[in-house]
């Protein structure tokens, strides 16, 4: 199996500095029935602590945005985090937030997204990442959308753009 055959990557935001506020890009999950949302990020300061934050949307201008909320989250944390063979699970009350006060280290977080999670009824098809403020010292990250399961095959997955 290739990836880049049976799923669409697209960039929330490149490596950036995080003292800044990032939001990332919308992305539409018109075509596809799940997503993989990808925070990594490098080793920070203790204190300043990344936030993720899930929003939903009727478009890719951000039309009604609101909460998307989730209960699980994925990681990889450690001072190296190549040195973390598995993905730890962790469960919290269904919020559109996440935090974890091990700024100092670096990190891998995976949020699994499914189409029925947003508000289709309200005609809610586009999901982006937000990131919080971390701080007054360097900290760099980006986020990847992982768009897989295509509601339609086609020999190529369609833009999420």
């Amino acid at each position: 199996m290739k990836l880049v055959e049976n799923a669409q990557i697209v960039a929330g935001f490149v490596p950036l500095d995080l003292q800044t506020q990032r939001d990332g890009d919308w992305v539409s999950m018109k075509d596809f029935n799940h997503l993989s949302v990808i925070f990594f990020k490098a080793a920070g300061t203790d204190g300043d602590d990344a936030i993720v934050t899930l929003q939903q949307a009727q478009d890719n201008a951000g039309a009604g945005v609101k909460a998307l909320n989730f209960t699980e989250i994925w990681r990889k944390q450690a001072t190296d985090v190549q040195t973390v063979g598995q993905f730890t699970k962790t469960t919290q009350a269904a919020a559109n937030t996440y935090t974890n006060t091990d700024a100092h280290q670096q990190a891998i977080w995976v949020l699994e997204i499914d189409a029925d999670m947003l508000d289709a009824d309200g005609g809610f098809d586009h999901v982006r990442l937000n990131l919080n403020d971390t701080g007054v010292n360097a900290q760099i990250g980006c986020v990847l959308y992982v768009l897989t399961e295509p509601r339609f095959a086609e020999a190529t997955p369609p833009s999420a753009i």
